[in-house]
């Protein structure tokens, strides 16, 4: 990547994330005006690596986004600053990207996720207690739509919520389970059920 495409890069990403170029000098331990030089003078020609890495760390982008070598053992995959409730649930109005995770190609094909079809969101709430807890990041397979079979866990749009429950084919609809057994199984027709997608992997801190 040419110099002027590094500088306009990193400028398109301060106007996504809202970011001072003072701000980001502070980041990687600059004076205030530091960037701003970079970015308007072309002062330094380009950013050191320790400079390039740490911002594309901030901004939670690889570094080939900034200029460095591209990282071919990761990929970007969507984050969606939303919960999925898996408790009484919210309303969703409308799902907000947020800076993007970071997967390996490696578990995606493990896993038979595209990266393109791949999204990461959080579980909100104890209705999906022991098999997801509040807090945990949820890989979901939007190719992955289809109930049938065993049942799986989705992430799914029901009465204006998102939220993420077991689906299971029932005579006469699809049962909405909540592995919680404090929550009742309600029985849905399928029309009233917007599958999202199957939910592939977890992440979870440990404590």
């Amino acid at each position: 990547m040419e110099p002027a495409a590094q500088r306009a890069a990193l400028e398109a990403l301060m106007g996504e994330h809202g970011t001072s170029f003072a701000e980001l000098s502070r980041v990687i331990g600059r004076n205030p005006a530091y960037l701003q030089q970079y970015v308007r003078r072309g002062s330094p020609r380009e950013l050191a690596e320790r400079d390039r890495a740490l911002l594309a760390r901030y901004f939670g982008v690889p570094e080939a986004r900034l200029g460095g070598r591209e990282d071919e053992s990761l990929c970007e995959v969507a984050r969606l600053d939303i919960g999925a409730s898996a408790g009484p649930g919210r309303m969703a109005e409308g799902e907000a990207r947020r800076r993007p995770g970071m997967l390996s190609h490696a578990l995606l094909r493990e896993l038979g996720v595209r990266a393109d079809a791949a999204s990461m969101i959080r579980v909100e709430g104890e209705s999906m207690e022991p098999t997801l807890s509040d807090g945990d990041e949820i890989l979901v397979d939007r190719d992955r739509r289809e109930v049938r079979g065993k049942s799986g866990i989705f992430v799914i749009r029901l009465d204006g919520t998102l939220m993420v429950k077991r689906l299971r084919i029932a005579l006469g609809g699809i049962e909405v389970v909540s592995d919680n057994p404090d929550w009742p199984v309600r029985l849905c027709r399928p029309s009233e059920v917007e599958v999202i997608g199957r939910v592939a992997w977890l992440g979870r801190a440990l404590v």
